[in-house]
Protein backbone atom coordinates (compact mmCIF):
# COMPACT_ATOMS: atom_id res chain seq x y z
CA UNK A 1 0.00 0.00 0.00
CA UNK A 2 2.87 2.60 1.31
CA UNK A 3 4.75 1.61 -2.27
CA UNK A 4 1.73 2.35 -4.28
CA UNK A 5 1.03 5.76 -2.69
CA UNK A 6 4.11 7.07 -3.13
CA UNK A 7 4.23 6.06 -6.67
CA UNK A 8 0.76 7.32 -7.75
CA UNK A 9 0.62 10.22 -5.39
CA UNK A 10 3.14 12.33 -8.03
CA UNK A 11 1.98 11.28 -11.11
CA UNK A 12 -1.65 13.04 -9.49
CA UNK A 13 0.05 16.14 -8.80
CA UNK A 14 1.81 16.13 -12.49
CA UNK A 15 -1.53 15.30 -13.96
CA UNK A 16 -2.67 18.33 -11.59
CA UNK A 17 -0.10 20.30 -13.41
CA UNK A 18 1.83 20.38 -10.86
CA UNK A 19 31.47 -4.45 11.13
CA UNK A 20 32.38 -2.35 13.36
CA UNK A 21 34.68 -5.00 14.93
CA UNK A 22 33.86 -7.95 16.89
CA UNK A 23 33.71 -7.33 20.84
CA UNK A 24 36.17 -8.44 23.18
CA UNK A 25 35.15 -11.20 25.43
CA UNK A 26 34.18 -9.96 28.81
CA UNK A 27 36.46 -10.03 31.55
CA UNK A 28 36.35 -12.81 34.36
CA UNK A 29 33.95 -12.06 37.02
CA UNK A 30 35.23 -10.52 39.76
CA UNK A 31 33.90 -8.20 42.93
CA UNK A 32 32.91 -4.92 42.42
CA UNK A 33 35.61 -2.35 42.69
CA UNK A 34 35.80 -0.34 45.74
CA UNK A 35 37.11 2.85 46.92
CA UNK A 36 39.88 2.96 49.68
CA UNK A 37 37.48 3.62 52.19
CA UNK A 38 35.44 0.41 51.20
CA UNK A 39 32.62 1.85 49.38
CA UNK A 40 31.67 0.47 45.66
CA UNK A 41 33.35 2.64 43.33
CA UNK A 42 31.09 5.05 41.17
CA UNK A 43 30.54 3.90 36.98
CA UNK A 44 32.73 5.46 34.75
CA UNK A 45 31.15 8.37 32.69
CA UNK A 46 29.91 7.65 29.45
CA UNK A 47 31.63 8.98 26.64
CA UNK A 48 32.56 9.08 23.20
CA UNK A 49 29.72 10.27 20.01
CA UNK A 50 25.98 9.58 19.56
CA UNK A 51 25.00 10.22 16.08
CA UNK A 52 21.37 10.54 16.07
CA UNK A 53 18.92 11.09 12.73
CA UNK A 54 16.27 13.58 13.99
CA UNK A 55 12.92 14.01 12.38
CA UNK A 56 11.07 17.27 14.62
CA UNK A 57 12.25 21.23 13.80
CA UNK A 58 15.73 21.96 13.98
CA UNK A 59 15.19 24.09 17.39
CA UNK A 60 13.78 20.63 18.86
CA UNK A 61 16.62 18.98 17.69
CA UNK A 62 19.02 21.30 18.74
CA UNK A 63 17.71 22.02 22.49
CA UNK A 64 17.87 17.76 22.70
CA UNK A 65 21.00 17.97 21.90
CA UNK A 66 21.98 20.48 24.21
CA UNK A 67 20.16 18.95 27.06
CA UNK A 68 21.77 15.49 26.94
CA UNK A 69 25.09 16.88 26.64
CA UNK A 70 23.92 18.61 29.91
CA UNK A 71 23.14 14.94 31.48
CA UNK A 72 25.85 13.32 29.75
CA UNK A 73 28.92 15.76 29.55
CA UNK A 74 31.36 13.01 28.32
CA UNK A 75 29.47 12.24 25.26
CA UNK A 76 29.29 14.47 22.18
CA UNK A 77 26.16 14.58 20.23
CA UNK A 78 25.95 15.15 16.23
CA UNK A 79 22.64 15.53 14.55
CA UNK A 80 20.93 15.92 11.00
CA UNK A 81 17.76 16.47 10.41
CA UNK A 82 15.39 14.83 8.08
CA UNK A 83 12.00 14.82 7.54
CA UNK A 84 10.60 11.12 7.61
CA UNK A 85 10.38 10.24 4.31
CA UNK A 86 14.03 11.31 4.06
CA UNK A 87 15.25 9.57 6.48
CA UNK A 88 14.09 6.35 5.99
CA UNK A 89 15.30 6.66 2.78
CA UNK A 90 18.55 7.72 4.22
CA UNK A 91 18.70 4.58 6.34
CA UNK A 92 17.69 2.16 3.42
CA UNK A 93 20.34 3.11 1.33
CA UNK A 94 23.29 3.06 4.42
CA UNK A 95 21.96 -0.52 5.97
CA UNK A 96 25.05 -1.86 4.92
CA UNK A 97 27.40 1.45 6.94
CA UNK A 98 25.40 2.72 8.94
CA UNK A 99 25.81 6.42 9.72
CA UNK A 100 22.95 6.96 12.71
CA UNK A 101 22.89 5.49 15.75
CA UNK A 102 18.95 6.22 16.64
CA UNK A 103 16.57 7.91 14.77
CA UNK A 104 14.35 10.36 16.66
CA UNK A 105 10.73 11.48 16.18
CA UNK A 106 8.37 11.38 12.93
CA UNK A 107 5.47 9.65 12.26
CA UNK A 108 5.37 6.00 13.08
CA UNK A 109 4.21 4.55 10.01
CA UNK A 110 7.70 5.00 9.12
CA UNK A 111 9.26 3.25 12.03
CA UNK A 112 6.53 0.35 11.14
CA UNK A 113 8.51 0.43 7.65
CA UNK A 114 11.78 0.55 9.20
CA UNK A 115 11.43 -2.38 11.58
CA UNK A 116 9.72 -4.77 8.62
CA UNK A 117 12.82 -3.66 6.32
CA UNK A 118 15.00 -5.10 9.26
CA UNK A 119 16.49 -1.08 9.90
CA UNK A 120 15.88 -0.95 13.53
CA UNK A 121 17.20 -3.15 16.32
CA UNK A 122 15.19 -4.56 19.09
CA UNK A 123 15.65 -2.82 22.73
CA UNK A 124 13.93 -3.49 25.88
CA UNK A 125 14.35 -0.30 27.61
CA UNK A 126 13.44 -0.31 31.45
CA UNK A 127 11.55 3.40 31.23
CA UNK A 128 9.15 1.77 28.89
CA UNK A 129 6.90 1.04 31.48
CA UNK A 130 6.52 4.48 31.48
CA UNK A 131 4.53 4.58 28.46
CA UNK A 132 0.82 5.30 28.81
CA UNK A 133 -0.70 2.78 25.83
CA UNK A 134 1.64 0.46 25.40
CA UNK A 135 -1.04 -0.94 22.71
CA UNK A 136 -0.88 2.12 20.82
CA UNK A 137 2.23 3.62 21.54
CA UNK A 138 4.86 0.72 21.80
CA UNK A 139 5.62 -1.98 18.84
CA UNK A 140 5.29 -5.14 20.61
CA UNK A 141 9.05 -6.64 19.72
CA UNK A 142 10.36 -3.32 21.82
CA UNK A 143 11.61 -2.09 17.78
CA UNK A 144 10.07 1.77 18.43
CA UNK A 145 8.38 3.48 20.92
CA UNK A 146 6.40 6.32 20.83
CA UNK A 147 7.60 9.55 22.39
CA UNK A 148 5.11 12.41 21.46
CA UNK A 149 1.24 12.81 20.14
CA UNK A 150 0.22 15.38 17.17
CA UNK A 151 -3.10 16.35 15.80
CA UNK A 152 -3.35 17.15 11.97
CA UNK A 153 -5.49 20.82 11.96
CA UNK A 154 -5.72 23.88 9.22
CA UNK A 155 -3.42 26.94 9.60
CA UNK A 156 -5.12 29.83 7.54
CA UNK A 157 -4.05 33.22 7.56
CA UNK A 158 -6.41 36.16 9.29
CA UNK A 159 -4.90 38.63 6.85
CA UNK A 160 -6.19 36.69 3.89
CA UNK A 161 -9.57 35.99 5.33
CA UNK A 162 -9.90 40.13 6.16
CA UNK A 163 -9.42 40.92 2.56
CA UNK A 164 -12.19 38.31 1.84
CA UNK A 165 -14.80 39.06 3.77
CA UNK A 166 -17.77 36.14 3.79
CA UNK A 167 -14.78 33.33 3.26
CA UNK A 168 -14.03 31.11 6.47
CA UNK A 169 -10.98 29.16 7.51
CA UNK A 170 -11.74 25.09 6.38
CA UNK A 171 -13.34 22.74 8.85
CA UNK A 172 -13.83 19.67 6.68
CA UNK A 173 -11.44 18.21 4.20
CA UNK A 174 -14.24 18.92 1.53
CA UNK A 175 -13.90 22.30 2.25
CA UNK A 176 -10.67 22.26 0.69
CA UNK A 177 -12.04 21.69 -2.59
CA UNK A 178 -14.18 25.30 -2.50
CA UNK A 179 -13.50 27.47 -5.19
CA UNK A 180 -11.93 30.47 -2.95
CA UNK A 181 -9.32 27.70 -2.03
CA UNK A 182 -8.04 26.84 -5.46
CA UNK A 183 -4.53 27.96 -6.02
CA UNK A 184 -4.55 28.82 -1.86
CA UNK A 185 -3.26 25.43 -0.17
CA UNK A 186 0.08 24.56 0.79
CA UNK A 187 1.15 21.11 2.00
CA UNK A 188 4.14 19.03 2.39
CA UNK A 189 4.65 16.48 -0.27
CA UNK A 190 3.95 12.96 0.98
CA UNK A 191 6.83 11.58 -0.67
CA UNK A 192 9.51 13.40 1.95
CA UNK A 193 6.88 14.75 4.99
CA UNK A 194 5.52 12.10 7.21
CA UNK A 195 2.93 15.35 7.62
CA UNK A 196 1.53 15.04 4.42
CA UNK A 197 1.64 10.97 4.42
CA UNK A 198 -0.53 11.50 7.34
CA UNK A 199 -3.06 13.59 5.69
CA UNK A 200 -3.44 11.30 2.64
CA UNK A 201 -3.55 8.44 4.80
CA UNK A 202 -6.07 10.01 7.02
CA UNK A 203 -7.87 11.35 3.72
CA UNK A 204 -7.93 7.13 2.31
CA UNK A 205 -9.51 6.00 5.75
CA UNK A 206 -12.24 8.48 6.12
CA UNK A 207 -13.21 8.11 2.66
CA UNK A 208 -11.96 4.98 1.70
CA UNK A 209 -9.70 4.08 -1.45
CA UNK A 210 -11.75 4.58 -4.75
CA UNK A 211 -13.26 7.88 -3.20
CA UNK A 212 -10.09 8.98 -1.19
CA UNK A 213 -7.91 9.04 -4.47
CA UNK A 214 -10.61 10.88 -6.64
CA UNK A 215 -10.40 13.08 -3.89
CA UNK A 216 -7.13 13.82 -3.80
CA UNK A 217 -6.72 14.22 -6.95
CA UNK A 218 -9.06 17.80 -6.89
CA UNK A 219 -7.24 18.40 -3.99
CA UNK A 220 -3.65 18.20 -5.58
CA UNK A 221 -5.14 21.07 -7.95
CA UNK A 222 -6.12 23.32 -5.35
CA UNK A 223 -2.75 23.19 -3.86
CA UNK A 224 -0.19 26.30 -4.90
CA UNK A 225 3.33 24.56 -3.29
CA UNK A 226 4.46 21.18 -2.61
CA UNK A 227 7.16 21.75 0.07
CA UNK A 228 9.79 19.19 1.46
CA UNK A 229 9.25 19.65 5.29
CA UNK A 230 5.51 18.98 6.20
CA UNK A 231 6.00 22.05 8.84
CA UNK A 232 7.30 24.55 6.31
CA UNK A 233 3.18 25.29 5.08
CA UNK A 234 2.35 26.86 9.09
CA UNK A 235 5.52 29.64 8.46
CA UNK A 236 4.69 30.65 4.72
CA UNK A 237 0.85 30.46 5.24
CA UNK A 238 1.71 32.76 8.08
CA UNK A 239 3.81 34.68 5.93
CA UNK A 240 1.05 35.36 3.31
CA UNK A 241 2.25 33.15 0.79
CA UNK A 242 -0.89 31.10 0.97
CA UNK A 243 -4.39 31.12 2.62
CA UNK A 244 -4.26 27.73 4.26
CA UNK A 245 -1.52 25.30 5.16
CA UNK A 246 -2.38 21.61 6.30
CA UNK A 247 0.05 21.31 8.90
CA UNK A 248 0.23 19.28 12.55
CA UNK A 249 -1.69 21.45 14.72
CA UNK A 250 1.50 22.18 17.47
CA UNK A 251 3.59 23.14 14.58
CA UNK A 252 0.60 25.83 13.75
CA UNK A 253 0.92 26.39 17.08
CA UNK A 254 4.40 27.49 17.77
CA UNK A 255 3.62 29.95 14.45
CA UNK A 256 1.07 31.81 16.19
CA UNK A 257 3.47 31.46 19.32
CA UNK A 258 6.11 33.55 17.15
CA UNK A 259 2.96 36.22 16.25
CA UNK A 260 1.92 34.60 12.93
CA UNK A 261 -1.05 35.93 12.10
CA UNK A 262 -3.03 32.22 11.80
CA UNK A 263 -6.26 30.77 13.22
CA UNK A 264 -5.85 27.26 14.05
CA UNK A 265 -9.08 25.07 12.95
CA UNK A 266 -9.51 21.04 12.32
CA UNK A 267 -11.76 18.94 10.57
CA UNK A 268 -15.26 17.88 12.28
CA UNK A 269 -15.42 14.83 10.59
CA UNK A 270 -12.03 13.79 11.97
CA UNK A 271 -8.64 13.94 11.85
CA UNK A 272 -5.39 11.97 11.64
CA UNK A 273 -2.94 11.97 13.95
CA UNK A 274 1.14 10.95 14.45
CA UNK A 275 2.17 9.17 17.19
CA UNK A 276 6.34 10.42 16.94
CA UNK A 277 8.53 7.50 17.26
CA UNK A 278 11.82 6.79 18.44
CA UNK A 279 14.30 3.43 17.05
CA UNK A 280 17.72 2.34 17.89
CA UNK A 281 19.67 2.04 14.34
CA UNK A 282 20.26 -1.78 13.46
CA UNK A 283 24.05 -1.79 13.46
CA UNK A 284 24.88 1.12 15.53
CA UNK A 285 28.48 2.26 15.77
CA UNK A 286 27.43 3.40 19.36
CA UNK A 287 24.70 1.55 20.72
CA UNK A 288 25.60 1.96 24.93
CA UNK A 289 25.38 5.55 23.94
CA UNK A 290 21.88 5.46 21.77
CA UNK A 291 20.53 3.47 24.31
CA UNK A 292 21.07 6.17 27.11
CA UNK A 293 19.46 8.97 24.92
CA UNK A 294 16.57 5.90 24.65
CA UNK A 295 15.77 5.63 28.27
CA UNK A 296 16.52 9.80 28.77
CA UNK A 297 13.90 10.77 26.07
CA UNK A 298 11.12 8.00 27.93
CA UNK A 299 11.59 10.02 31.27
CA UNK A 300 9.02 12.45 31.99
CA UNK A 301 11.47 15.39 32.59
CA UNK A 302 12.40 14.91 29.34
CA UNK A 303 9.42 14.97 27.51
CA UNK A 304 8.33 18.33 28.95
CA UNK A 305 11.14 20.13 27.16
CA UNK A 306 9.38 20.63 24.31
CA UNK A 307 8.10 24.11 24.69
CA UNK A 308 11.25 25.39 25.87
CA UNK A 309 11.99 24.59 22.49
CA UNK A 310 8.84 25.74 20.61
CA UNK A 311 7.38 22.33 20.58
CA UNK A 312 4.05 21.48 21.97
CA UNK A 313 3.53 17.98 21.10
CA UNK A 314 1.68 15.89 23.67
CA UNK A 315 3.68 13.33 25.67
CA UNK A 316 3.41 9.76 25.94
CA UNK A 317 5.06 8.61 29.28
CA UNK A 318 3.37 9.21 32.81
CA UNK A 319 4.08 11.78 34.79
CA UNK A 320 4.56 14.21 32.02
CA UNK A 321 2.35 17.10 31.77
CA UNK A 322 0.81 17.86 28.39
CA UNK A 323 1.77 21.60 27.21
CA UNK A 324 -1.42 21.80 25.00
CA UNK A 325 -3.59 18.77 26.04
CA UNK A 326 -6.40 20.88 24.03
CA UNK A 327 -4.59 19.79 20.68
CA UNK A 328 -5.66 16.15 21.23
CA UNK A 329 -8.97 17.11 22.52
CA UNK A 330 -10.66 17.43 18.98
CA UNK A 331 -12.37 14.45 16.57
CA UNK A 332 -9.18 11.83 15.82
CA UNK A 333 -10.17 9.20 13.97
CA UNK A 334 -8.97 5.29 14.13
CA UNK A 335 -5.56 6.03 12.25
CA UNK A 336 -4.40 2.51 11.37
CA UNK A 337 -0.74 2.99 11.70
CA UNK A 338 -0.03 -0.65 10.63
CA UNK A 339 -1.76 -0.36 7.61
CA UNK A 340 -0.46 2.77 6.59
CA UNK A 341 3.14 1.77 7.80
CA UNK A 342 2.78 -1.20 5.55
Amino acid sequence: MRRKILTLFPLLVIAALLLAACPAPPPPASAPATSSGGEEAAAPEASGELNVLCTPQVQWCEGMKAEFEKRHPGITVNFVRMSSGESLTRLRNERDNPQFDIWWGGPIDSFIAAKQEGLLEAYDSPNMANIKDPKLMLDPDHYWVGIYVGSLGFATNKNWLAEHPGVEPPRSWDDLLKPEFTGQLMVAHPSSSGTSYTALCTILQIKGEEAGWEFLKQYAGQVLQFTKSGAAPAKFVGQGEAAVGIVFSHDIVAEIEKGSPLELTFPEEGTGYEIGGMGLIKGAKNLDNAKLWFDWALEPETQELGPKYEAYQAPTVEGAKASRPELLKVNLIDYDFEWCGS
